[in-house]
Protein backbone atom coordinates (compact mmCIF):
# COMPACT_ATOMS: atom_id res chain seq x y z
CA UNK A 1 0.00 0.00 0.00
CA UNK A 2 1.18 3.51 -0.64
CA UNK A 3 2.29 5.67 1.94
CA UNK A 4 -0.83 6.54 4.19
CA UNK A 5 -1.43 10.31 2.90
CA UNK A 6 -1.32 13.97 5.19
CA UNK A 7 -4.84 14.24 4.56
CA UNK A 8 -6.61 17.05 6.96
CA UNK A 9 -8.98 20.39 7.25
CA UNK A 10 -10.65 21.30 4.12
CA UNK A 11 -11.53 18.74 1.27
CA UNK A 12 -13.66 19.92 -1.29
CA UNK A 13 -15.95 17.77 -3.36
CA UNK A 14 -15.10 18.79 -6.84
CA UNK A 15 -18.08 19.83 -9.20
CA UNK A 16 -17.55 18.39 -12.81
CA UNK A 17 -18.49 21.56 -15.21
CA UNK A 18 -20.07 20.52 -18.37
CA UNK A 19 -21.20 22.88 -21.21
CA UNK A 20 -23.51 21.77 -23.90
CA UNK A 21 -23.74 18.22 -22.25
CA UNK A 22 -19.41 17.80 -22.24
CA UNK A 23 -17.22 18.26 -20.03
CA UNK A 24 -16.12 21.81 -19.57
CA UNK A 25 -11.61 21.18 -18.95
CA UNK A 26 -11.17 24.51 -19.32
CA UNK A 27 -13.40 25.37 -16.31
CA UNK A 28 -12.34 22.43 -14.34
CA UNK A 29 -8.97 23.77 -14.59
CA UNK A 30 -10.39 27.50 -13.29
CA UNK A 31 -12.20 25.35 -10.85
CA UNK A 32 -8.82 23.98 -9.41
CA UNK A 33 -6.74 26.86 -8.96
CA UNK A 34 -10.04 28.61 -7.28
CA UNK A 35 -9.96 26.31 -4.76
CA UNK A 36 -6.34 26.03 -4.52
CA UNK A 37 -5.89 29.24 -4.52
CA UNK A 38 -8.63 29.97 -1.65
CA UNK A 39 -7.14 27.67 0.94
CA UNK A 40 -8.60 24.10 0.89
CA UNK A 41 -6.06 21.01 2.11
CA UNK A 42 -6.74 18.69 -0.69
CA UNK A 43 -9.43 17.69 -3.46
CA UNK A 44 -11.67 14.99 -3.98
CA UNK A 45 -12.49 14.68 -7.81
CA UNK A 46 -15.76 12.18 -8.80
CA UNK A 47 -17.80 12.00 -5.97
CA UNK A 48 -21.10 12.55 -5.57
CA UNK A 49 -20.88 16.30 -6.18
CA UNK A 50 -18.61 15.47 -8.81
CA UNK A 51 -21.85 13.65 -10.85
CA UNK A 52 -19.54 10.55 -11.42
CA UNK A 53 -22.56 8.32 -11.88
CA UNK A 54 -23.54 10.33 -14.92
CA UNK A 55 -19.98 10.27 -16.86
CA UNK A 56 -18.90 7.50 -18.64
CA UNK A 57 -16.11 5.66 -17.86
CA UNK A 58 -13.65 7.24 -20.56
CA UNK A 59 -15.33 10.24 -19.07
CA UNK A 60 -14.43 9.58 -15.64
CA UNK A 61 -10.40 8.80 -16.39
CA UNK A 62 -10.20 11.92 -18.35
CA UNK A 63 -11.79 13.72 -15.35
CA UNK A 64 -9.52 12.56 -13.00
CA UNK A 65 -6.36 12.45 -14.83
CA UNK A 66 -6.74 15.96 -15.98
CA UNK A 67 -7.38 16.90 -12.14
CA UNK A 68 -4.03 15.50 -11.07
CA UNK A 69 -1.88 17.46 -14.12
CA UNK A 70 -3.87 20.35 -12.77
CA UNK A 71 -3.42 20.33 -9.31
CA UNK A 72 0.56 19.15 -10.12
CA UNK A 73 1.38 17.65 -6.54
CA UNK A 74 0.34 20.96 -5.30
CA UNK A 75 -2.38 19.22 -2.07
CA UNK A 76 -3.87 15.46 -2.41
CA UNK A 77 -5.95 14.39 -4.96
CA UNK A 78 -8.23 11.55 -3.35
CA UNK A 79 -10.40 9.50 -6.46
CA UNK A 80 -14.39 9.51 -5.23
CA UNK A 81 -15.87 6.97 -7.86
CA UNK A 82 -15.25 3.79 -5.90
CA UNK A 83 -18.69 3.28 -4.70
CA UNK A 84 -20.53 0.30 -5.84
CA UNK A 85 -23.02 -2.47 -4.43
CA UNK A 86 -21.90 -4.72 -6.89
CA UNK A 87 -18.97 -5.96 -4.53
CA UNK A 88 -16.69 -8.35 -6.94
CA UNK A 89 -17.51 -6.08 -10.11
CA UNK A 90 -15.76 -3.23 -7.84
CA UNK A 91 -12.86 -5.72 -6.10
CA UNK A 92 -11.74 -6.13 -10.08
CA UNK A 93 -12.10 -2.67 -11.00
CA UNK A 94 -9.50 -1.72 -8.10
CA UNK A 95 -7.22 -4.33 -8.93
CA UNK A 96 -6.37 -3.03 -12.74
CA UNK A 97 -6.83 0.77 -11.97
CA UNK A 98 -4.18 3.28 -12.38
CA UNK A 99 -3.54 5.18 -8.87
CA UNK A 100 -0.61 6.97 -10.21
CA UNK A 101 -1.28 10.62 -8.99
CA UNK A 102 -3.99 9.59 -6.50
CA UNK A 103 -3.39 9.45 -2.60
CA UNK A 104 -6.46 7.94 -1.35
CA UNK A 105 -10.03 6.49 -2.92
CA UNK A 106 -13.27 7.36 -1.38
CA UNK A 107 -15.63 4.77 -1.33
CA UNK A 108 -19.59 4.99 -0.46
CA UNK A 109 -21.43 2.08 1.27
CA UNK A 110 -23.28 0.13 -0.95
CA UNK A 111 -26.52 1.90 -2.40
CA UNK A 112 -29.67 0.19 -2.99
CA UNK A 113 -29.43 -2.73 -1.94
CA UNK A 114 -30.08 -1.90 1.88
CA UNK A 115 -26.98 -4.63 3.35
CA UNK A 116 -26.26 -5.84 6.81
CA UNK A 117 -24.10 -4.43 9.16
CA UNK A 118 -22.19 -7.47 8.82
CA UNK A 119 -23.01 -7.11 4.74
CA UNK A 120 -21.72 -3.62 4.73
CA UNK A 121 -18.71 -4.50 6.96
CA UNK A 122 -17.46 -7.74 4.60
CA UNK A 123 -17.94 -5.28 1.58
CA UNK A 124 -15.22 -3.14 3.11
CA UNK A 125 -13.13 -5.97 4.28
CA UNK A 126 -12.71 -6.98 0.19
CA UNK A 127 -12.20 -3.34 -0.87
CA UNK A 128 -9.30 -2.99 1.37
CA UNK A 129 -8.09 -6.09 0.62
CA UNK A 130 -8.00 -4.87 -3.15
CA UNK A 131 -7.13 -1.68 -2.90
CA UNK A 132 -3.77 -0.17 -3.25
CA UNK A 133 -3.89 3.15 -1.73
CA UNK A 134 -6.33 3.90 1.39
CA UNK A 135 -9.69 4.29 1.72
CA UNK A 136 -11.64 6.82 3.24
CA UNK A 137 -15.40 5.69 3.87
CA UNK A 138 -18.45 7.58 2.88
CA UNK A 139 -21.54 7.34 5.17
CA UNK A 140 -24.19 8.86 3.30
CA UNK A 141 -27.60 6.97 4.06
CA UNK A 142 -29.37 9.89 2.33
CA UNK A 143 -28.55 8.34 -1.02
CA UNK A 144 -27.80 4.84 -0.11
CA UNK A 145 -30.84 4.12 2.06
CA UNK A 146 -28.69 2.02 5.33
CA UNK A 147 -26.24 3.78 7.74
CA UNK A 148 -23.10 2.32 8.73
CA UNK A 149 -22.97 1.96 12.51
CA UNK A 150 -20.75 3.63 14.36
CA UNK A 151 -19.77 -0.08 15.61
CA UNK A 152 -19.32 -1.42 11.94
CA UNK A 153 -17.42 2.05 11.27
CA UNK A 154 -14.98 1.30 14.29
CA UNK A 155 -14.72 -2.21 13.13
CA UNK A 156 -13.40 -1.55 9.72
CA UNK A 157 -10.96 0.66 11.44
CA UNK A 158 -9.64 -1.34 13.89
CA UNK A 159 -9.76 -4.48 10.91
CA UNK A 160 -7.70 -2.80 8.55
CA UNK A 161 -5.14 0.23 8.46
CA UNK A 162 -6.08 0.89 5.03
CA UNK A 163 -9.32 2.60 6.49
CA UNK A 164 -8.29 6.06 7.04
CA UNK A 165 -10.87 8.43 7.73
CA UNK A 166 -14.80 8.24 7.29
CA UNK A 167 -16.57 11.41 5.73
CA UNK A 168 -19.93 11.00 7.79
CA UNK A 169 -22.97 12.52 6.10
CA UNK A 170 -25.02 11.14 8.25
CA UNK A 171 -26.24 14.33 10.26
CA UNK A 172 -25.82 12.41 13.47
CA UNK A 173 -23.61 14.31 15.65
CA UNK A 174 -24.12 11.08 18.61
CA UNK A 175 -23.28 8.76 15.75
CA UNK A 176 -19.97 10.96 14.61
CA UNK A 177 -19.21 11.42 18.45
CA UNK A 178 -19.01 7.46 19.37
CA UNK A 179 -16.86 6.93 16.52
CA UNK A 180 -14.78 9.61 17.71
CA UNK A 181 -14.70 8.22 21.03
CA UNK A 182 -13.90 4.91 19.85
CA UNK A 183 -11.77 5.29 17.17
CA UNK A 184 -7.88 4.11 16.79
CA UNK A 185 -5.29 6.94 16.72
CA UNK A 186 -4.35 6.28 12.36
CA UNK A 187 -8.33 6.82 11.88
CA UNK A 188 -10.14 10.06 11.18
CA UNK A 189 -13.47 11.58 10.81
CA UNK A 190 -14.58 14.45 8.79
CA UNK A 191 -17.94 15.92 8.28
CA UNK A 192 -19.95 15.43 4.80
CA UNK A 193 -22.47 17.78 6.17
CA UNK A 194 -21.08 21.64 5.85
CA UNK A 195 -23.67 23.19 8.34
CA UNK A 196 -22.25 20.79 10.82
CA UNK A 197 -18.39 21.02 10.59
CA UNK A 198 -17.77 23.65 13.24
CA UNK A 199 -19.67 21.19 15.82
CA UNK A 200 -17.76 18.25 14.60
CA UNK A 201 -14.65 19.92 14.60
CA UNK A 202 -15.52 20.91 17.82
CA UNK A 203 -16.08 17.21 19.18
CA UNK A 204 -13.39 16.07 17.75
CA UNK A 205 -13.74 15.67 13.75
CA UNK A 206 -10.29 16.42 11.94
CA UNK A 207 -12.05 18.57 9.29
CA UNK A 208 -14.41 18.31 6.49
CA UNK A 209 -15.19 17.27 2.78
CA UNK A 210 -16.74 20.02 1.37
CA UNK A 211 -19.75 21.17 -1.07
CA UNK A 212 -19.63 25.06 -0.47
CA UNK A 213 -15.78 25.08 -0.51
CA UNK A 214 -16.42 25.09 -4.53
CA UNK A 215 -17.27 28.32 -4.89
CA UNK A 216 -16.48 29.82 -1.51
CA UNK A 217 -12.82 27.89 -0.41
CA UNK A 218 -10.99 31.04 1.36
CA UNK A 219 -14.46 31.08 3.74
CA UNK A 220 -14.86 27.57 4.44
CA UNK A 221 -10.94 27.03 5.19
CA UNK A 222 -10.53 29.63 6.92
CA UNK A 223 -13.41 28.62 9.45
CA UNK A 224 -12.23 24.93 9.72
CA UNK A 225 -8.57 26.24 10.76
CA UNK A 226 -10.04 28.54 13.05
CA UNK A 227 -12.14 25.77 14.57
CA UNK A 228 -8.90 23.07 14.46
CA UNK A 229 -6.91 25.75 16.05
CA UNK A 230 -9.84 26.30 19.06
CA UNK A 231 -10.10 29.95 17.87
CA UNK A 232 -13.50 29.63 17.93
CA UNK A 233 -15.21 33.04 18.12
CA UNK A 234 -13.08 33.57 14.35
CA UNK A 235 -14.89 30.19 13.46
CA UNK A 236 -17.88 31.29 14.58
CA UNK A 237 -17.70 34.75 12.31
CA UNK A 238 -16.64 32.78 9.04
CA UNK A 239 -19.60 30.31 9.77
CA UNK A 240 -21.89 32.39 10.34
CA UNK A 241 -21.18 34.27 6.64
CA UNK A 242 -21.90 30.89 5.09
CA UNK A 243 -24.92 29.89 7.18
CA UNK A 244 -28.20 31.41 5.45
CA UNK A 245 -26.56 30.15 2.26
CA UNK A 246 -26.53 26.36 2.57
CA UNK A 247 -30.19 25.55 2.52
CA UNK A 248 -30.00 27.14 -1.24
CA UNK A 249 -27.33 24.66 -2.00
CA UNK A 250 -29.52 21.62 -1.55
CA UNK A 251 -33.05 22.94 -2.26
CA UNK A 252 -33.05 21.77 -5.81
CA UNK A 253 -30.57 19.12 -5.26
CA UNK A 254 -27.09 18.67 -5.19
CA UNK A 255 -24.72 20.09 -7.24
CA UNK A 256 -27.55 22.19 -8.54
CA UNK A 257 -27.56 24.48 -6.10
CA UNK A 258 -23.21 24.92 -6.50
CA UNK A 259 -22.97 24.92 -9.38
CA UNK A 260 -25.74 28.28 -9.72
CA UNK A 261 -23.00 29.63 -7.06
CA UNK A 262 -20.67 29.18 -9.31
CA UNK A 263 -22.22 30.48 -12.08
CA UNK A 264 -22.69 33.55 -10.59
CA UNK A 265 -19.46 33.89 -9.72
CA UNK A 266 -17.97 33.21 -13.19
CA UNK A 267 -16.28 29.94 -12.87
CA UNK A 268 -18.42 27.30 -14.83
CA UNK A 269 -22.27 26.83 -15.74
CA UNK A 270 -24.84 25.92 -13.64
CA UNK A 271 -25.45 23.08 -16.42
CA UNK A 272 -26.33 19.19 -15.00
CA UNK A 273 -26.85 16.06 -16.49
CA UNK A 274 -30.24 14.40 -16.60
CA UNK A 275 -31.64 13.32 -14.19
CA UNK A 276 -30.30 15.98 -12.35
CA UNK A 277 -31.56 19.20 -13.19
CA UNK A 278 -30.30 23.05 -12.73
CA UNK A 279 -31.27 25.38 -10.67
CA UNK A 280 -35.00 26.94 -10.75
CA UNK A 281 -35.43 30.44 -11.68
CA UNK A 282 -36.65 30.79 -8.58
CA UNK A 283 -33.77 29.22 -6.21
CA UNK A 284 -31.54 30.81 -8.34
CA UNK A 285 -32.72 34.36 -7.49
CA UNK A 286 -32.78 33.60 -3.88
CA UNK A 287 -29.66 32.05 -3.78
CA UNK A 288 -28.16 35.31 -5.43
CA UNK A 289 -30.29 37.66 -3.30
CA UNK A 290 -28.35 35.78 -0.16
CA UNK A 291 -25.02 36.21 -1.69
CA UNK A 292 -25.10 39.77 -2.46
CA UNK A 293 -26.19 40.20 1.02
CA UNK A 294 -23.40 38.13 2.40
CA UNK A 295 -21.08 40.08 0.11
CA UNK A 296 -19.72 37.05 -1.60
CA UNK A 297 -20.46 38.23 -5.34
CA UNK A 298 -17.78 39.82 -7.73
Amino acid sequence: MKQQPHLSGTGVALVTPFRNKAIDFPALSRLIEHTIQGGVDFIVSLGTTGEAITQSQEECREVLSHTVREVNGRVPVVAGLFGSNYTEKLVNVLKVYDFDGIAAIMSSSPAYSKPSQEGIYQHYMAVAEASPVPIIIYNVPGRTCSNIEAETTLRLARSSSKFIAVKDASGDLAQAISILKGKPEHFQVWSGEDPLTLPMIACGATGAISVIANAFPKPFSGMVRHAMAGELQAARRQNNLLHDIHPYLYADGNPAGIKGALEMIGICSKETRIPLMPLTDKTYRALHDTLEKAGLLP
